[in-house]
């Protein structure tokens, strides 16, 4: 079995938790800014001495309220300063943080709070207040329900609910916290099936923090910053969110996505973490919008200097001639995309799915290098990452210091490492399946190289097998159709069929811009699935993402979708990924129709 171990940088203590961090940054550096808020379209500083005392104000009002050490907590909020403050609070505490997204049906919150045994969840607005009150009856452990808005708000209410608890008793509450014993639980978002609880500790989220910093040290050291915007429900954001305590870099947090372009240079991050898809869009729109301005030849060639010049620093480095290219487009295209991200940003990292290797390159190639890593929540996170100064474009890493990756005999990938969970809540016969002899067995395949970077190539259970047995890896086709500026979501299908084949959705926010380009009276992508030059445009995907492939493995026939997969359609995980079985179910008689072709 092929192997590659990354040796670690340090341990965490057996008598070491999350709130140890907070609480020494508040002695040692507690005018330093900690977070910076936005209220009332403003950005306040919030110091780490400020922080931590509403942390300790919001934990005495847990501890008011009668939670015990070990409780479950629901928090239900999109990101906001209050989601850290709150998650902070119940671990010092005792309690145990139960992250679930504020997109949630009512039946996925019912779920995760009746399978959790949780004993109270904060909730962030009224529509979240009236799923909860009216599954009360279902949800006999359920003995509180707070609201970060409306009223007088979660904070102020604990605070003042907490006015009697000493400080010597939140103390002995917090420092009891060891360790090993669990800090979250997060139910996976699941392409299929129920959610599972994975139960993550604190070591498991600490040895994550403290590995992934080493392997970002450039990005992740005092004084930085970032914008936080993806879900903290996420794992990912999570891990981000515990570093900046410990490493003391300065976090703000954004929500409104489709405001992003117009915050980042307010908030002129230094590093940006952040899905794919998100990267994808920024290129995509960049380039929809120079061609939109009679800009798109110099833009091609801006962009063919990026990809060539990120590709020649893993050959020796650039000639003088590419050189050249490369410092003008830096003045004519490249600084205004740097400017664009907020005008500071030294470096990105990417994770949650495949970042195709153009995309990489590209961002590489302007001056802002993304660091793509891979992981579960089942390991709190990365568990492989493109370190500093030594990105490998088109793979997603080497292991982080402390981990082990091997590849087994069909080709998963398997990890092991104190990163790697207690297990799943409730489920031992899931447990047992998922880790194995001490090995955490991951669902995807993959490739180790000779310097132990990782190269996903598919997912065990998602492997087609065509009627000719042809067994193809679908993650590689929809990453390249993917990257085209008009496609948002793209689904390789063939199970048990003569050939391959992909239903393709539009990227509405692309179309504008396109069809004004092209003279198109409509940007509706219902109107245009079947336009001639959307056809020749999603052809040309199709062709660039079947040159990765052998032509057994290549997309014969694809349909083109009037709507869009959507996590509010059930297509769509709130991570972006896609829920085949779903999509199949509902989208069956356009997969036939793309073998009647």
């Amino acid at each position: 079995m092929q192997q590659y171990t990354e040796p670690a940088v340090g341990k965490v203590a057996d008598d070491d938790n999350l709130t140890s961090a907070p609480w020494a940054n508040a002695d040692a550096h507690g005018g330093d800014v900690a977070y910076r808020r936005l209220v009332s379209d403003t950005w306040h500083d919030v110091t780490f001495a400020a922080f931590r005392d509403e942390v300790a104000a919001v934990a005495k009002g847990f501890i008011a309220a009668g939670l015990e050490p070990g409780d479950r907590v629901g928090l239900i909020s999109k990101t906001r300063y209050e989601w850290t403050l709150v998650d902070y609070a119940l671990w010092a505490a005792g309690a145990v943080t139960l992250p679930i997204y504020e997109t949630s049906s009512s039946d996925q919150v019912e779920w995760c709070l009746s399978d959790s045994g949780a004993r109270g969840v904060v909730v962030e607005s009224d529509e979240h207040l009236e799923i909860v009150e009216a599954l009360r009856e279902k949800l006999p452990e359920l003995g509180h329900v707070w609201q970060i808005d409306g009223g007088s708000g979660v904070v102020d209410t604990l605070r003042e609910a907490g006015a009697g608890v000493d400080d010597a008793t939140l103390e002995e509450r917090r420092t009891a916290v060891h360790a090993d014993d669990l800090a979250t639980l997060i139910y996976t978002s699941g392409t299929t099936g129920r959610p599972k609880g994975c139960e993550i500790t604190h070591r498991n989220l600490l040895f994550e923090v403290r590995a992934v910093a080493d392997t970002f040290s450039d990005l992740m050291q005092p004084g930085n910053s970032t914008l936080l915007f993806l879900p903290l429900a996420h794992i990912f954001a999570r891990v981000i969110q515990c570093a900046a305590q410990e490493y003391r870099y300065t976090v703000g947090h954004f929500a409104d996505t489709k405001k992003l372009t117009s915050e980042l240079p307010r908030f002129q991050p230094d590093f940006l973490l952040s899905v794919p898809r998100v990267f994808e869009k920024v290129y995509n729109g960049a380039k929809a919008k120079a061609h939109g301005d009679g800009k798109g030849r110099i833009f091609d060639l801006a962009e063919t200097t990026a990809v060539n010049y990120s590709k020649s620093l893993d050959t020796g480095g650039p000639g003088i001639a590419l050189r050249l290219q490369h410092a003008l487009f830096d003045k004519l295209v490249y600084g205004k995309l740097r400017a664009a991200l907020g005008g500071k940003v030294i470096g990105a990292v990417s994770g949650g799915s495949a970042l195709g290797a153009r995309i990489g390159h590209f961002f590489r190639g302007i001056g802002v290098p993304i660091h793509e890593g891979y992981g579960l929540t089942e390991t709190s996170a990365a568990i492989t990452a493109n370190p500093n100064g030594a990105i490998k474009v088109g793979t997603v890493g080497k292991p982080i210091p402390g981990i082990t990756i091997a590849i087994a005999e069909d080709g998963e990938v398997l990890a092991k490492g104190d990163v790697v969970f207690r297990g799943y809540w409730n489920n031992a016969e899931a447990t047992s399946t998922t880790i194995v002899d001490g090995w955490f067995h991951t669902g995807d395949l993959g490739s180790l190289d000779d310097d132990g970077y990782l190269s996903i190539t598919g997912r065990k259970k998602e492997l087609i097998v065509t009627a000719g047995g042809k067994n193809v890896a679908p993650a590689v086709l929809e990453d390249r159709v993917r990257a085209h500026r008009l496609v948002s979501q793209a689904l390789v299908v063939g199970d048990n069929r003569p050939y391959i084949g992909a239903l393709i959705t539009l990227d509405p926010e692309a179309l504008p811009g396109w069809s004004t380009e092209h003279g198109k009276d409509s940007s509706d992508p219902a109107a245009l699935a079947d336009d001639p030059d959307v056809q020749a445009e999603i052809s040309a995907a199709i062709d660039d993402a079947n040159r990765a492939v052998s032509r057994a493995e290549a997309i014969r026939q694809w349909r083109i979708l009037g709507t869009d997969f959507t996590e509010e359609s059930g297509e769509l995980t709130p991570t972006m990924k896609l829920k085949r079985n779903v999509i199949a179910e509902k989208r069956a008689d356009d997969i036939e129709a793309v073998y009647q072709r």
